[in-house]
């Protein structure tokens, strides 16, 4: 309702008298010199202070305070709105005049009837303000203007459904809240949902639309704002009443016919309503197809609905599901097929007649479900002669034959197939020549939307040609560049016309190629030889191939590090695995980190890992769906990819991650949501110089440290030496050899399945929560190792549910490896401190004791500094500062103040718990004690229990790995000169004086 002009408020605060008006409502006035003073009604008093003055014509009470005009007077009188006030005294009040005689005494004015009771129920209440607005729209002629611009301006229609509007008068008929009345009325309105929580009306501006049923009873209420886009930027179009949505449209059309046309929108199914298809009701969007609307469609028996949901992709994607839903209750579905793009309203105002153009779509109606379509007994007013919106001809519905729908309005008639068409396509042009005449066609390559196909189009004939931009899908830019073109050209527009059409085909056909190539992921397929793939089995079916990878990294330049390099090769390998591991590399600045994960990376295939040195917050949600898939993640610095760690810690547990983004639709403009998805599996490897890792990424990650010891380093200085020499030129060339094999090898692994028969047999330590997590590491680990044997084990067969699963078996040298590398790396996560940490303390706890022996003093008396343990064990400011600091928070040492300017002097606080030399032990199964599983538990489950069948036998010999595992269970473990094999120093290696302690 428009505002009340302000001229309209001045006229009635000047022309209608207060005095009168006080008068005509029965107070006793006296005459106080120019003015006349009564009894205030707004508070008790017997002395009259309340001063009218007629000059003014305004009122002030020297009591209570209160005062005003005219307006004031009646909004506090009555309990009314100032809207209200205004529209009594503007209608209400004309016959108080002004009189120097008498006074009325009888009070003439009155409030406008109330929309609805104060003690109605919650449907009668509705019902009311159903009638109110209906009421309201039909002198409300802006809502009658939008209904004729949809094509819907139909007297039976609004008087049948009960159109209404709502245009903000519903609260100026209601008594204000702060009287008992007005906050009961408005509190059941906002009850129902008529009234938001603010008090506004929640359909202000809309066209209103209640879903009634055959017994009066109104379930919903559905707003259209008609402002439409002239709103406010994110404003509601479509409105409904709180809660689930119930009741079905125009359900009393079911009861005349077992077909129904169902559409997705209720300005939709008005649509066809007026144009004659009285058989129609309307979901509530896309997604609103309720039990109300199946409850229905069984009780009326319907036979066939015909879904005329909108011919974009969420209409499209909705129509397939509801078919399967409706067909799965033998409901026959048909789908009535727009144009792309449109609407069935949107259609319907772009047609004429409109009448027998829906009749033509609804006669030509695609069956989907499968087989042939049954046959349909056509309502009357799908019977008469149709409409072709682009040749005008007339089809009798009897003739089995009809032309297709156009897919879009006054397009040409429907061009030769485009393989007839040939055309010369180059980088940045394509040629057609039809005829005499020749199309030069740019710009397609900018075109990769389904939806637009604007392009630069020269067309030429002899000497005459015409050029220009068009969207070729437009009717609009068609027309006009048929009609320019053959003003230029000397041709009639037919002509014209029906070669644009050929040259659409042909561009759709380009586009439909060009844009599946784009969304195809780029996979790098690398073809080995007969040789290579030789070599490569080779080196799978090696029956000590643990140990040969050890070697191969030794040869490769890696020196030391055999745990870590064997489990960054492992979970290089996991990558092929439904939950693969994830591997975080922890040491000081320049110990070699990333060279240790550059080897592990380097023996992996190119096209099977993304390797970053930093990741931004959002950048993974936007790498697409199979970029990482069953690959290798590999970031330089953890601290790369701080802004990115929940989407990475995401990844790793829940294998994929989703994000939803607001960006521009390529078409229109306007800022759509669209969601991005990255599908898992990937393995995760990251490095880091920090001592304090995130807690949630540890969780999903073996640690691994790097041994920073002096006897390392003096190996990498003679393995960089020896780099310099002859040796080192000839040792480069296996390397890359090597790189080569590993490469191939890694390539020819599957993701076969992987069945453990011990596994109810293990055991895993379970004090701490956490260990949850590492226990799946662990199982992970030996799954690792056995899938990297697939090529020595035995590929069984097992049917289940009429499908077949290939998989192999686990043995105990499985296990009795991992075992030995879940001791050590999942033993790490026992100790409170970082490996680097415990093992300053340990030099510290070394320093302090030969000190007080020397001085002859307790250890409590002893102080020492920074300084001191700097000389005394040779490391950096930084990594002393780092670690001390470590150790102060977990209280291993006490800070004192000293002289010489305050100063920071230390105790030691440790008391040997942890010592060095002893591994974390996980408390793992003994492998010698558990038995294997003879028989396979699911066949015995089965009716007629059968083996598994065998479908490929390739060599499966036990790995003579024996003397790798012999005597490395526990601490009893053998010295670097024992060794036989390099794998054999996994626990006796490097790591044990740097974390391998008890706590």
């Amino acid at each position: 309702m428009a505002r009340l002009a302000d001229d309209v408020i001045s006229r009635i605060k000047q022309d209608v008298s207060l005095l009168r008006l006080v008068e005509s409502q029965g107070h006793n006035v006296t005459k106080q010199g120019k003015d006349y003073v009564v009894c205030c009604p707004f508070h008790d008093e017997k002395t009259p202070s309340c001063i009218i003055s007629p000059k003014t014509n305004l009122f002030n009470c020297f009591g209570c305070g209160t005062g005003g005009s005219v307006i004031d007077w009646v909004m506090k009188t009555q309990s009314v709105s100032f809207r209200f006030a205004c529209e009594m005294l503007q209608k209400d009040l004309g016959l108080v005049i002004e009189s120097s005689t008498t006074a009325k005494t009888k009070n003439t004015t009155t409030k406008l009837t109330p929309p609805l009771a104060a003690n109605a129920d919650s449907q009668t209440a509705l019902r009311q303000v159903i009638d109110y607005y209906h009421e309201t729209f039909k002198q409300s002629p802006e809502v009658i203007e939008y209904l004729r611009s949809r094509g819907l301006e139909h007297p039976e229609l609004i008087d049948r459904f009960k159109l209404g509007f709502a245009n903000r008068t519903l609260g100026y008929r209601l008594p204000e809240k702060n009287r008992k009345a007005g906050a009961e009325l408005r509190g059941k309105l906002q009850e129902i949902g008529i009234l938001r929580d603010s008090g506004h009306e929640h359909f202000n501006g809309s066209l209103v639309v209640p879903i009634i049923d055959e017994n009066g009873v109104i379930s919903e209420v559905y707003g259209r704002k008609i402002l439409g886009q002239r709103l406010r930027k994110g404003t509601a179009q479509h409105l409904y009443l709180p809660g689930p949505h119930n009741g079905v449209w125009n359900v009393e059309a079911f009861k005349a016919s077992n077909e129904i046309i169902l559409c997705e929108a209720l300005i939709d199914a008005m649509t066809f309503w007026v144009h004659g298809f009285r058989n129609v009701t309307a979901s509530y969007g896309t997604s609103g197809f309720t039990s109300s609307h199946l409850a229905a469609f069984k009780q009326y028996e319907i036979k066939r609905v015909l879904i005329a949901y909108d011919r974009d992709e969420a209409g499209n994607n909705a129509a397939e599901k509801l078919a399967k839903e409706l067909q799965a209750e033998c409901i026959d579905c048909f789908r009535i097929l727009l144009p792309k793009g449109m609407d069935v309203n949107e259609y319907a105002q772009q047609v004429t007649p409109a009448q027998k153009t829906l009749g033509l779509v609804i006669r030509k109606a695609e069956f989907m479900g499968a087989g042939k379509a049954p046959e349909r007994q056509l309502d009357m007013a799908t019977q008469e002669p149709a409409f072709d919106p682009d040749t005008g001809e007339i089809f009798d519905p009897e003739q089995p034959e009809v032309e297709a729908i156009p897919e879009t309005i006054n397009a040409s008639p429907l061009p030769e197939p485009a393989d007839n068409v040939t055309a010369e396509v180059s980088d940045h042009e394509t040629i057609i020549e039809l005829g005499d005449r020749r199309y030069r066609v740019r710009g397609i390559s900018k075109n990769m939307s389904y939806d637009q196909l604007k392009v630069n189009v020269l067309v030429s004939r002899s000497d005459n040609f015409y050029v220009d931009t068009l969207d070729i899908y437009s009717a609009r830019h068609r027309a006009a560049y048929i009609k320019q073109a053959s003003i230029e050209l000397g041709l009639k527009d037919d002509a014209i016309k029906k070669d644009l059409g050929k040259v659409l085909l042909k561009l759709e056909e380009l586009q439909e190629k060009q844009i599946k190539g784009a969304l195809e992921p780029e996979e790098k397929k690398v073809t080995l030889s007969d040789e290579e793939q030789s070599a490569a089995l080779e080196l799978l079916k090696d029956p000590s191939l643990l140990s040969r990878i050890l070697e191969d990294f030794n040869r490769a330049g890696v020196v030391g590090e055999e745990t870590n390099k064997l489990v960054g090769y492992l979970a290089g390998v996991s990558r092929k695995l439904d939950k693969p591991l994830a591997v975080i590399i922890q040491s000081s600045s320049a110990a070699g980190k990333s060279s240790l994960m550059d080897a592990v990376l380097n023996l992996m295939p190119e096209e099977e890992r993304v390797q970053y040195s930093a990741m931004t917050g959002q950048s993974l949600f936007y790498m697409g769906e199979t970029n990482l898939k069953n690959k290798i993640l590999a970031i330089a610095e953890e601290e790369g990819a701080e802004n990115a760690s929940y989407a990475l810690k995401l990844l790793q547990s829940e294998g994929e991650v989703t994000i939803a983004s607001t960006g521009k639709d390529a078409t229109t403009g306007n800022l759509t949501t669209q969601e991005y998805r990255v599908e898992g599996p990937v393995m995760l490897f990251l490095t880091t110089t920090a001592i304090d890792i995130d807690e949630e990424l540890m969780n999903r990650c073996l640690v691994l440290t790097v041994n920073e010891n002096r006897e390392q380093t003096e190996a990498i200085h003679s393995q960089q030496r020896l780099g310099e020499m002859l040796e080192g030129l000839l040792a480069n060339e296996e390397k890359q050899r090597l790189i080569s094999l590993h490469r191939n090898a890694q390539r020819l692994l599957r993701p076969l399945k992987v069945v453990n028969p011990y596994a109810n047999q293990l055991s895993f330590l379970s004090d701490k929560t956490r260990s949850r997590r590492d226990h799946m590491k662990y199982l992970t680990l030996i799954r690792t190792i056995a899938l990297l044997h697939q090529y020595q084990r035995e590929i069984k067969t097992v049917t289940h549910q009429g499908k077949q699963l290939k998989y192999i078996e686990t043995t105990l040298d499985d296990i009795d490896t991992a075992n030995r590398l879940a001791n050590e790396i999942l033993g790490r996560t026992l100790d409170e401190l970082p490996p680097q940490t415990r093992r300053l303390l340990m030099l510290m706890n070394d320093m302090v004791k030969e000190r007080c022996t020397a001085l002859k003093l307790e250890k409590q008396d002893y102080r020492f500094s920074r300084r001191d343990v700097r000389e005394h064990v040779g490391w950096t400011d930084f990594q002393i500062k780092t670690h001390m600091r470590k150790l102060e928070q977990m209280e291993y040492v006490l800070v004192h103040r000293g002289g010489r300017g305050q100063s920071f002097v230390y105790e030691l606080m440790y008391n040997g718990e942890g010592k060095n030399g002893e591994t974390f032990l996980m408390g793992l199964a003994d492998v010698k004690e558990l038995k294997s599983t003879t028989k396979n538990s699911y066949d015995e489950k089965k009716e007629h229990p059968s083996s598994p069948q065998v479908a490929t036998k390739e060599p499966s010999g036990r790995l003579s790995e024996s003397t790798v595992n012999k005597g490395l269970n526990g601490n009893n473990l053998k010295s670097d000169s024992e060794s036989t094999y390099p794998v054999e120093k996994l626990v006796a290696s490097h790591h044990n004086d740097a974390i391998t302690m008890d706590v």
